[in-house]
C-alpha cells in the first residue's frame, strides 16, 4: 500500500485551473508517482503552503522545547523539519525508503527517520508526546488495529494530531469515497479509548483534530 499523504498544487487563478489541479489530484492517488523524486515534487510544491498552513498548524500545537514528536507518514518531511525546529526529537516515519533519503539530506541533527510498513509504524513503547497524522489516515487499512500501536508508542499525557481532508469534492487530495469524514474519524478515535480535546477550523480544505488517550 502507498501512502500518498498529500495534495498537489493548488491553482486558485480560475476555475479551469482549479479543475485542472482536481484532476491531477486524483490521477496522483489513482497512480501514484513511479519514484520517490516525483513525489518529493508533489509534497514539497511551494503552493501547497497557501492551504495547508503550516506555520498556523505548529502554533496551534503550542510545542514545547522538550518535548517528542512521531510524524507519521512524514514523506519529504514537509512537517517534520519544521517540528524539528521547535521540539527536542522528531521521528520521521514512512513506508517510503526513496522519501525517507530524500528527507535525511541536510537534516537537522535532531531529526530520525524510521521506516515503517503499511500496518506498524516501528515506534518504540512510550517514544513520542505527540503523534501526528497529516493526510494520512485514509491510506491506513484496519486503522483499529494500527491505533492500538500509536496507543503504546505515545507516553502518558500524549497527544495525537490527526489533518485529513473533509469528505466531499475538493481542489486537493483524493475523491470523496477515499476520504474519512470528520465524524467518522472522531468515533474511531473514540473506540480505540481516545478523547477529542481540541479542534481548529482554519484549514480550508481539511478537519484538525488533536487526541488524548482515556485514561
Amino acid at each position: 500500500m502507498k501512502r500518498t499523504q498529500f495534495g498537489v498544487l493548488l491553482c486558485a487563478a480560475s476555475w479551469a485551473c482549479a479543475a485542472r489541479a482536481q484532476t491531477a489530484q486524483q490521477e496522483h492517488h489513482s497512480h501514484p508517482p513511479q519514484s520517490a523524486e516525483e513525489y518529493a515534487r508533489v509534497l514539497e510544491d511551494p503552493a501547497r503552503d497557501a492551504w495547508q498552513k503550516p506555520h498556523e498548524v505548529l502554533a496551534a500545537l503550542h510545542l514545547k522545547g522538550a518535548e517528542t514528536i512521531a510524524d507519521i507518514g512524514a514523506g519529504t518531511c514537509y512537517f517534520a523539519r519544521r517540528f524539528a525546529r521547535h521540539a527536542g526529537l522528531v521521528y520521521a516515519e514512512d513506508i517510503d525508503a526513496g522519501l525517507l533519503e530524500i528527507c535525511r539530506k541536510d537534516a537537522p541533527a535532531n531529526l530520525k527517520t524510521v521506516l515503517g510498513v503499511p500496518d506498524d509504524p516501528k515506534l518504540a513503547a512510550g517514544a513520542a508526546d505527540i503523534v501526528f497524522f497529516c493526510d494520512v489516515m485514509h491510506h491506513i487499512g484496519n486503522r483499529s488495529a494500527y491505533l492500538e500501536k500509536v496507543k503504546r508508542a505515545l507516553r502518558s499525557g500524549g497527544r495525537v494530531v490527526v489533518i485529513d481532508f473533509h469528505k466531499r469534492p475538493l481542489p486537493v487530495g483524493p475523491g470523496p469515497a477515499m476520504k474519512i469524514a470528520r465524524e467518522t474519524m472522531v468515533e474511531e478515535f473514540e473506540k480505540a479509548g481516545f478523547q477529542r480535546v481540541e479542534e481548529y477550523e482554519f484549514l480550508p480544505y481539511q478537519y484538525f483534530l488533536v487526541f488524548a488517550r482515556i485514561p
